[in-house]
């Protein structure tokens, strides 16, 4: 009867044995189901290794630097830093990418750049930027193929704003201001020649112009000897004061149609650009204050309807003859017809 144990031992020796050397994949627990691997067998490329997670060694943008914005013409002064580890050269390419068109306005292949150190990248001969909105892109790669590593931080793209320059226009020094009238003896002034019936030359709405259409402004290799009257074209022009007309003739690079008249007060007037075939008077003729003379209009050297109305002293263009600024006797003419 004891020997019934000593049979036992050697079953239950083999029976461990065979636990110990099959694989611990799955066990099934005691319901019947499958249970998961042991922790120190699952995971690693070898039993009871954990697993890790290796990190890809990648270039780094770490500085970017440029202007946010910049005026039109040739793009801003760019410095750009890459750096990684372990790593002496990446190959860059930076584009500057016009948003409105989603297309590379300049594409830079700054080919093999040492890490590490600061660049300035070299923009290409020509290579212009219109006003818009833009992003300059870094783009780098390592001799294994590794790619720039755009973080939070460190993304490798910065934003550009182009705008047109401002035209600073020039400073135009302001005319001389005109002198007042000195009127020769026998020469009735602007309220003289008012209390003696003189009337405005033009019969119509009109104004003065600008500084350019004043006694005395700069012409080509002349100054203006006259005062220009601007009123619509066909608007009739009178005789201020009662006279003889001295000529009617057309000059096409000057005064185009134009006559002169002679008053018996010291005054020659000239009314130049008229319409043409409107002049109403010949040489000789006699003409009262208020008669139809012509028709304003831009004949000659002219861009636009108005009357050149000047006056001369001592003759027009007679020796000894010269021209007086006209301004103050048309106003004193224009206020008197105004308050009539």
């Amino acid at each position: 009867m004891r020997s019934a144990p000593r049979a036992v031992l050697p079953v239950l020796t083999v029976a461990a044995f065979v636990w110990c050397a099959t694989p611990a994949t799955a066990e099934e627990d005691g319901s019947g189901g499958v249970q998961a691997p042991s922790v120190q067998l699952s995971g690693g490329s070898e039993y009871g290794v954990p697993a890790q997670t290796v990190k890809a060694q990648r270039p780094v943008a770490s500085r970017l630097t440029l202007p946010v914005a910049a005026v039109s013409g040739n793009p801003p002064r760019l410095l750009l830093r890459i750096d990684e580890a372990g790593v002496g050269t990446v190959s860059v390419r930076v584009t500057v990418l016009n948003l409105a068109t989603h297309r590379p306005a300049i594409t830079v292949v700054m080919g093999w750049v040492h890490t590490g150190h600061t660049v300035v990248l070299g923009w290409p001969r020509g290579g212009t930027l219109s006003p818009g909105s833009y992003q300059v892109i870094v783009n780098a790669r390592d001799h294994h193929g590794g790619t720039l590593l755009r973080s939070s931080r460190h993304r490798g793209v910065a934003s550009l704003t182009i705008t047109a320059p401002v035209k600073v226009q020039p400073k135009v020094a302001p005319p001389p201001p005109i002198p007042a009238p000195v009127t020769p003896p026998g020469v009735p002034t602007p309220a003289e020649s008012v209390a003696d019936g003189a009337v405005f030359p033009v019969a119509g709405p009109h104004n003065f112009g600008g500084p350019e259409n004043i006694f005395g402004a700069p012409r080509d290799g002349y100054l203006h000897q006259g005062q220009d009257v601007l009123t619509a074209e066909g608007t009739p022009v009178l005789a201020p004061l009662a006279g003889t007309i001295l000529t009617t003739s057309y000059q096409a690079a000057g005064a185009g149609y134009y006559a002169v008249e002679q008053t018996g007060v010291g005054f020659d007037f000239m009314f130049a650009h008229c319409q043409a075939g409107s002049l109403a008077v010949g040489t000789g003729q006699s003409v009262t204050a208020g008669q139809l003379l012509c028709k304003a209009g831009q004949t000659g050297d002219a861009t636009a309807p108005h009357l050149d109305f000047e006056i001369w002293i001592g003759g027009w263009q007679a020796p000894g003859g010269y021209p007086i600024n006209p301004l103050p006797y048309l106003e004193a003419w224009e206020h008197a017809g105004t308050a009539a």
